[in-house]
Parts: structure tokens; sequence; C-alpha cells
């Protein structure tokens, strides 16, 4: 699994070229550090590179960089089961200080079977001031055969004490083609330009657009865009189809602003379509032959119309306003 160009891929990840490239360097020279902070967006393979990190550097097989996948402990790694990978993750939105604790109390006793231990840490940003206090303890005087692996949100601030002692690997957003190809490999296997389309809203971030998959977000797009494209659609005479679209939109709950993106980006391709601009526009299959909808959304004004009430509903969910209203006036807006 090596590649001279762009180092060892533990995991089959795709992107991520700088972090592997490091962390290749580390592990072929016998340098590792005792603690990494992997940091960058949320969803682009922080915590799936450190299990791939974790199982080949306990792999048996030292013959072939990465991990076997066959040998008695990948075979572990793969089952949820080795007793030399343990993983810290935030109860309740935080990582406490019992979990700390309890994490230092196994890494005073050598590794169970193998030369080291891998500990995940995942989200270190929701630790709480106590838990890092205690946890740079252990950073200060680590024990030897462990290998602290954090992961944070590169927007989210990490303490610096605890940053300082780690040796930071940067993660970044994947390109729209590596999203989208992620997406079409995972269960519901999306078409090539709904993986692109989910790919552009999630910004380089296949978790996140794993998680509008999940949603049906493109699907309640279409439904909504379906009735917005009706040139016959009259607001008074179809109260009830637009009030049963508001309230399929509200019930995204948390991923409302989300799908309001998408809202916005298919706008976007809108504008972009009416302006005759030479930009591809990934969403234009919503609306593929309508052109009864082009001659309803001729004037760039309207669209703009359009875009300032998918912001203003944007504004009005910041502040808490009631969910179900803001969707139900969006839709008459829109």
């Amino acid at each position: 699994m090596a590649d001279a160009g762009q180092g060892i891929c533990f995991t089959g990840l795709l992107g991520q070229d700088k972090a592997k490239k490091l962390i290749s360097r580390t592990v072929a020279a016998g340098r590792l550090p005792h603690a990494f902070l992997f940091k960058g967006p949320d969803g682009v393979g922080k915590q799936l590179f450190a299990r791939g990190l974790a199982a080949a550097l306990n792999c048996r097989d030292k013959k072939i960089p990465g991990a076997c996948g066959v040998c008695a402990s990948c075979r572990k790694f793969r089952s949820g089961n080795h007793p030399d990978f343990m993983v810290v993750s935030p109860e309740k939105g935080a990582i406490k200080i019992e979990q700390v604790r309890q994490m230092c109390q196994a890494l005073s006793y050598p590794p169970y079977e193998s030369a080291i231990r891998v500990v995940l840490l995942e989200d270190v940003h929701a630790m709480r001031a106590e838990a890092g206090n205690s946890l740079l303890k252990t950073l200060e005087e680590p024990p030897v055969d462990n290998l602290l692996i954090l992961t944070a949100d590169s927007s989210r601030d990490v303490l610096p004490t605890i940053a300082s002692r780690c040796q930071i690997i940067p993660f970044h957003a994947l390109t729209e083609e590596d999203t989208a190809r992620i997406l079409t490999e995972m269960p519901g296997q999306p078409d090539s330009q709904t993986a692109h389309l989910l790919a552009r809203l999630a910004e380089g971030s296949p978790g996140r657009a794993g998680m509008f998959l999940k949603t049906n977000m493109v699907g309640i797009l279409k439904e909504v865009v379906a009735v917005i494209a009706d040139p016959n659609l009259d607001a008074d005479r179809d109260l009830g189809i637009l009030l049963q679209k508001a309230e399929v939109m509200a019930d995204l709950k948390e991923n409302l602003p989300p799908f309001l993106g998408l809202l916005k980006l298919w706008l976007r391709d809108q504008l972009m379509y009416v302006s005759q601009l030479p930009e591809r526009c990934g969403s234009e299959g919503l609306t593929r032959g309508d052109d009864s909808f082009r001659r309803k959304m001729q004037s760039t004004k309207q669209i703009f119309s359009r875009l300032q009430a998918v912001g203003r509903a944007e504004m009005e969910l910041g502040r808490n306003c009631n969910r179900s209203l803001v969707c139900e006036n969006l839709v008459f807006n829109l």
C-alpha cells in the first residue's frame, strides 16, 4: 500500500496527501512522537486515518507498509476488539475528567499483546477544562509504549498547552471529485449528479455529505423545487400544498440550515443559467427539461429575491425563531 508520492495510505482514505506523507516519514524513520494532533474540518477522515495508523503500527506482517488486514492483530482491529486500542469519545458533547482518568489508569500498565498501545481521543476541542488539565499531565510525562492520537475540528480551539505537546498533522477538505466518489460507495449509492451536488454543499467533507445523503436532503429539495417550479401554482388555491412542503422542511430540525444551503446552491445555479454564464450548474437536473420554470424565473431580479428570502430564513433560524413559521414564510416567498 505504499506510494512514494503520497505516502502510506493506511486506510484507503482518499486525499489527505500531506498527512500521509508526514506520517509515513515519521513511521519509516522510527521517530514516533508520544502524541499526534490530527486537526482539520469535521468529516474529512481524521478518525478513520487514526484507526488505520493504529492497525498499521501493530500489524504482525512487517514486510509491508500499512496493515495487512489478515493477521491476528488486524482481524482484531477490524472487529473492534483489539486490547491495545482505546477510543475516548465525547459523552453528551464533552470529554469529561472521569474519562481521562480511566485512560491514564490504563496507560499505567504495559500493552497487553502489542509493541505499542494506541489511544484515540476524538474531538478534543470538546474537552472540559479539568479534563484538559488531567490530560496535560500525561502529555508532559508520557508513559512508554503508548501513542495518543488526538483529533480536533480546525474551526474550534484546542488548549495551547495541549497542542504544543503534540505533533500537529493538518487535514484538509477534500476535492469535490473525491468527496463525490466516496459518496457513490456509501450505502444508498447516489447517482453521480446527486453525489456532486452533495459534495459541493458539504464543502469537501464526506462525513457531512454522508449525513445529507442519510437524511434524503436532495430528495426533499426535489419535492420543494417541483412545487415552486410549477407555473400553475396559486398560493391561495394551493395553500395546503405549500404548508405541507414547509412541514417537510421543518421536520429536518438540526439539518434545516444545511438544507437551506442546498436551496441557495440550487438558486445560484439557476442564476448562472439565466445569466448564460459558462459555469457548470451542478443542480441543473432538478429542473432539466422544464422550460416553463425557466420562463417563470427569467429575471435575475426574481432569483435574487428568492436568494434573499433564503438568507432571511437563515438569519431567523440563527435567532432561534420558530422553525415551522420560518419554513412557512419561506415557501410563500419562493
